[in-house]
This record gives structure tokens, sequence and C-alpha cells, in this order.
């Protein structure tokens, strides 16, 4: 059934594979079918068929060494990374993750961290606007958590770094935090540009740490399967 050809020459397989690869979400085996018979009305798929061309797909994949195959999942079919490329996707996606912090996002990040715990009325004050959505884009990527509320008037939730914000920085505690000027002096400088400054330098000397270790790790596990 794979080495199907359709009247232009092309193979079932090959065409199985190109709806995978350009379907955004995992697509169904009925789906497939589908689409296929709009073009071959006799050509009548069901879900064996298609097991057995992705089956065919994979095993080249495999012997050609590729980074990537087809997997069931969520109800459909789908193009995975193998997991021995995470390591390497992780640094890229890590990356891309904290670029898309904004100067305000990193502004207010910074402000937590140099006077955790603080509540976010604090934080208003600080930078001269409302920060409760920065705040919630800091929650969402785990940099900053709720720890508990300040006994003032409302009892507002008080905010501090997490885990994740040390593990990203380098850090063992907040204590390890390059040290600027007193803050009052450094929120007369440039909108906290010093605060910025010092945590983007961490966060760059820390990338290029953990990149250096894993192709060091992939590394050795290349000479150790070429043993």
């Amino acid at each position: 059934m794979s080495d199907y050809q359709f009247v232009d020459g092309t193979r079932l397989a090959s065409v199985i594979e190109a709806l995978i690869f350009a379907s955004p979400e995992p697509v169904s085996w009925n789906k497939l079918s589908e689409i296929v018979k709009e073009s071959e009305e006799e050509l009548v798929l069901d879900k064996l068929n298609i097991d057995r061309i992705v089956e065919q797909l994979n095993e080249r994949y495999e012997q050609n060494d590729l980074s990537f195959r087809i997997q069931e999942t969520g109800g459909g079919y789908t193009f995975v990374t193998q997991a021995r490329y995470h390591p390497w996707l992780s640094i890229y996606q890590h990356e891309n993750a904290y670029r898309r912090l904004s100067q305000a996002a990193i502004e207010t990040l910074a402000i937590v961290a140099y006077r955790q715990p603080i509540t976010k009325p604090e934080v208003d004050s600080i930078r001269g606007v409302d920060s409760g959505y920065m705040l919630r884009q800091l929650l969402e990527k785990m940099l900053v958590q709720v720890s508990g509320r300040a006994d003032t008037t409302g009892k507002p939730l008080l905010y501090k770094t997490t885990d994740t914000f040390l593990k990203h920085f380098g850090l063992n505690s907040v204590g390890e935090l390059p040290k600027p000027r007193e803050i009052d002096e450094i929120l007369k400088d440039d909108d906290m540009a010093e605060h910025r400054r010092l945590l983007m330098e961490r966060q760059m000397e820390l990338e290029d740490e953990e990149a250096k270790v894993l192709f060091d790790n992939g590394e050795d596990e290349k000479q150790l399967n070429n043993e």
C-alpha cells in the first residue's frame, strides 16, 4: 500500500509524510484518509494502513539517523524530535523564552529580586505605573511566586523570586545577586537600567556556561557510541 503511486508518480508514503509535516496539530488517520480519497476515490485507507506507512517512514528516518520521528499523540500523527536532542533544544527554547521578556518585565523582575518579599502596590510605587500585567507574566514564566500576604491594610499578596529564577541566573540564593548601588539611587539612573544590565549580564553568562556543558556532554556521548 505504501508503494502506491499517483498518476504524477508521487508515492503515497510521501503524501502522508507531507500532510503530517504540514499540519500544525496532530492529524488523525480519518483526516489523512479523507484527503487522499479526494484525489483517488478508489484508494481507501484505514488506520492499519496509515500505521504501516508511518512505521516505514520511521524506519527510513532511523536508517538515516535523522533527529525526528512521526509519533501518534493527541488523537493523531505529528513529528517529534528525539529525546536525545532535547538538551540542545532546551537551550534554544530557554533563550527564546527570556528574550520575549520586555524591558518592563525585566524591570519588574529586578525590583522583586532586590526588594523581596514585596507587594504589587510597592512595585507600582517604585515603577510609577501599574505592574499587574508584568507580574502575571513573571508568574507564568515561574520566575516569581506568591509567598504570602503582607500585614498591611487589605493584606496584599507578597511576591518573591523562585528556584527557577535562581537556576536561570546560576545562583544558590538571592544573596548572590550582583550588588548594585542603593535602590533609591538606581531609580534615578535611567529607570532601573543598572538592575536590568546586571540581570541580563548574569543571564548571558549562565547560558554560555550551559551551552558549553551540554556540548561537552554531547561529545562524550558521541564518543561512547563510537566505541
